[in-house]
């Protein structure tokens, strides 16, 4: 009996392929001429009696992802950009304790470094102000003193003994020192999504979809919505400036892209598990993603205060004695040396 089965199976090995071209020719040509000639349930016999000779034409396979059972909410685009907008002027400044993850590297550099998580100080002011401060593991003292005034950074590396200074828009970015590219305007963006501005901004509302994962780790698809900001530009042109990820389940942000004038990704960052604080719903993880200098920064936030008074000398940072300035703005010097502090 076994050998039968073997034998009919070499014999439909052994037809060839064209003979089930031709079958799929005849069977379509059947379809179509009961089709024309008969009754509904005729043609519904036809394709009763005709499936088992062709089964051997199609070939069912699993997908991947399967759509989340979440309840999903309903929102129109006035809707969220009336959130976004709300959210924006609720909060004026704000001042947190974090937990830092920083990593370096990519597909460029061929490898990735990951950096021991460390505690930081984050202070940020509106329209522009940004202070943040990292402290080396165990001995608690300064791995960085970054500021931003909204015009100029000043970046402090006491391990490297290396004060930087620069324009926010500055674009050159040293391969060599990872922890120069970081720039507070990259950092504030990130932390404060900014306002949606009818004047000089569109935005366009699509219905997508995200990749999660359940609680099991299989992969599932979930419907979100996504905001595309077009920025004006001229009376009519535009260029893409952002790309706002609103979740279905709670239609509060959970992804922000940010590009550059030539529709380059520049910064990709992600909100996670949202908590009340002073009657402002705010992500205490913030994950900053910088493609382009391959440099991940995670804000994991311990402590958050909302709208507390911040001074102006909160964002000032002086130039220690003794450390080697660099002044982005200037041609570098073949060699680095030490200039003494003015």
């Amino acid at each position: 009996m076994a050998n039968l089965k073997k034998t009919r199976a070499n014999r439909v090995a052994q037809v060839p392929a064209p003979f089930f071209l031709a079958l799929y020719s005849n069977v379509l040509e059947i379809i179509e001429y009961f089709m024309r000639r008969t009754s509904p349930l005729g043609v519904l016999a036809v394709l009763l009696a005709v499936l088992p000779t062709s089964a051997c034409l199609f070939h069912t396979r699993p997908v991947e992802e399967t759509y989340s059972k979440a309840p999903l909410k309903e929102a129109s685009q006035t809707d969220l950009i009336n959130n976004i907008n709300e959210q924006a002027k609720k909060i004026q400044s704000l001042q947190a304790t974090v937990d830092i993850d920083t990593s370096v590297g990519g597909a460029k550099k061929g490898h990735v470094t990951d950096y021991k998580e460390i505690r930081g100080y984050v202070l940020a002011r509106k329209p522009a102000m940004l202070h943040m401060i990292g402290l080396l593991p165990i001995v608690r003292t300064t791995a960085f003193d970054m500021v931003s005034d909204g015009q100029e950074f000043k970046l402090w590396i006491p391990p490297k003994n290396r004060f930087v200074v620069g324009s926010n828009e500055m674009e050159n970015r040293n391969p060599d020192q990872p922890m120069e590219n970081i720039r507070p305007k990259d950092i504030y963006d990130a932390l404060l999504i900014r306002p949606i501005d009818s004047e000089h901004e569109i935005a366009v509302l699509e219905n997508g979809d995200e990749i999660l994962h359940d609680a099991k780790g299989h992969r599932v698809l979930q419907e979100d919505y996504e905001l595309i900001v077009i920025r004006k530009k001229g009376e009519s042109q535009g260029v893409l400036a952002r790309k706002i990820i609103f979740s279905r389940v709670d239609l509060q942000p959970h992804r922000q892209y940010i590009y550059d004038e030539q529709g380059n990704l520049v910064t990709d960052a992600k909100y996670a598990n949202y908590k009340a604080y002073e009657g402002v719903t705010f992500a205490s993880r913030i994950e900053i993603s910088r493609p382009q200098e391959e440099y991940d920064i995670t804000l994991n936030i311990l402590k958050l205060d909302i709208n507390k008074p911040l001074r102006d000398d909160q964002f000032a940072l002086q130039q220690p004695p003794g450390a080697e300035v660099v002044h982005l703005d200037r041609p570098q010097p073949q060699s680095s040396a030490v200039v003494p502090p003015r």
